[in-house]
């Protein structure tokens, strides 16, 4: 047993020797290396580092700008389709019920530019339907859309005849200025009282042949019709008439901006008692009293029944009265007049009244 345990096997080559070595040194490479130290926490971040950085405008797709929705404003419509649209506002308009939407599509129709030569009697078409009742435009429901309208048309009246401008004229004085009497701003009703007295200056004196053209349609308007006979009569009247003087066209443009301009007078009294408008419509009123020779009989007779009944209102102010005949007192004053009637308690009768309610509190 103490002999050599490897007597029996060969002796070891060179190859064998160095693969043993080989693998020794291998085995030592391949031996774990010791551990490294834990790396250290990163620093907190900042908030404002969480915030999503914004990506630059390169970076944006070109197809999102394709994709955007565009609205068509104008309608390229044909002057056929125009008419047509026109003729069946015009049919609608007379409508009080259906005016407000009727009119929104004439200013649409204004907007894009559809009114010329060629439509421009089929646009005052509507308006003169729109006109039917001379009264209906001074409603409450249909001041704002009636003003919207006739305003609009305001932009585009150089397309019409000179006749049809001469009508929108008047028509634009009880649709636009009177209404505008209606306003609770000082600014605009200043404004429309302005107007008002700019277009009573430019009035022609009236004649007698107004005064008798006048006289004649207000017989026509209260007479009814009812033969042939009749219509006669009153085509005789009518040739009566001298012819010696203005254009009918002419004479009837003036007659309608008088009448139109009576109307807005009876609107600004009717706000007299609203306290800022008061004087304005004093010197509204004392203008057309001044220039009463510029409006005929009839008118001139309203015109003095609107100037007696400012005066009498103003008297009442003057004597510190308001326009409903009641005292018009200040706070001062009444306070003076409430407790001028009040007992006033001496030494301990300190009550309201001097019923001495407060005496035992005061000791």
């Amino acid at each position: 047993m103490g002999g050599d345990l490897f007597q029996d096997l060969p002796p070891p080559t060179a190859a064998q020797s160095q693969q043993i070595v080989h693998s020794s040194s291998s085995s030592i490479s391949q031996e774990p290396s010791p551990t490294p130290p834990p790396p250290p926490p990163p620093a907190p971040a900042l908030k404002s580092a969480l915030k999503r950085s914004k990506p630059p405008p390169e970076s944006q797709p070109e197809v999102v700008a394709e994709k955007r929705l565009r609205f068509k404003t104008t309608t390229d419509a044909s002057e056929k389709q125009v008419i047509e649209a026109m003729q069946k506002i015009a049919s609608h308009i007379k409508n009080p019920s259906k005016f407000n939407k009727a009119s929104k599509l004439a200013i649409q129709l204004i907007e894009a530019g559809s009114i010329k030569e060629a439509t421009r009697d089929h646009f005052f078409s509507v308006l003169e339907a729109a006109m039917f009742s001379l009264t209906t435009c001074n409603e409450p429901p249909l001041r704002a859309d009636y003003h919207a309208l006739f305003s609009a048309a305001e932009h585009v009246a150089y397309h019409l005849s000179k006749k049809q401008q001469n009508l929108l004229r008047s028509w634009t004085i009880r649709a636009v200025w009177a209404n505008d009497l209606f306003t609770d701003d000082s600014f605009v009703f200043s404004k429309a009282t302005g107007r008002i007295k700019e277009a009573i200056s430019a009035l022609p004196v009236a004649t007698k042949d107004d005064d008798v053209e006048e006289a004649v349609a207000l017989k026509d308007d209260t007479e009814e019709v009812n033969s042939e006979g009749q219509d006669e009569k009153s085509k005789g009247k009518k040739d009566l008439l001298p012819h010696n003087k203005r254009d009918d066209d002419e004479d009837k443009r003036i007659a309608a901006q008088r009448e139109a301009l009576i109307s807005c007078l009876e609107i600004a009294a009717k706000r007299y008692k609203t306290p800022w408008c008061q004087t304005a419509v004093d010197i509204l009123a004392k203008h057309a009293f001044d220039n009463i020779s510029r409006f005929t009989t009839k008118q001139r007779d309203a015109i003095e029944k609107l100037w007696a009944s400012i005066r009498e209102q103003q008297t009442r102010r003057k004597q510190g009265k308001s326009v409903s005949g009641k005292l018009d007192v200040n706070a001062f004053e009444w306070l003076q007049q409430k407790y001028a009637t009040e007992k006033i308690s001496i030494r301990h009768s300190v009550g309201g009244s001097g019923d001495r309610k407060c005496e035992q509190w005061l000791g």
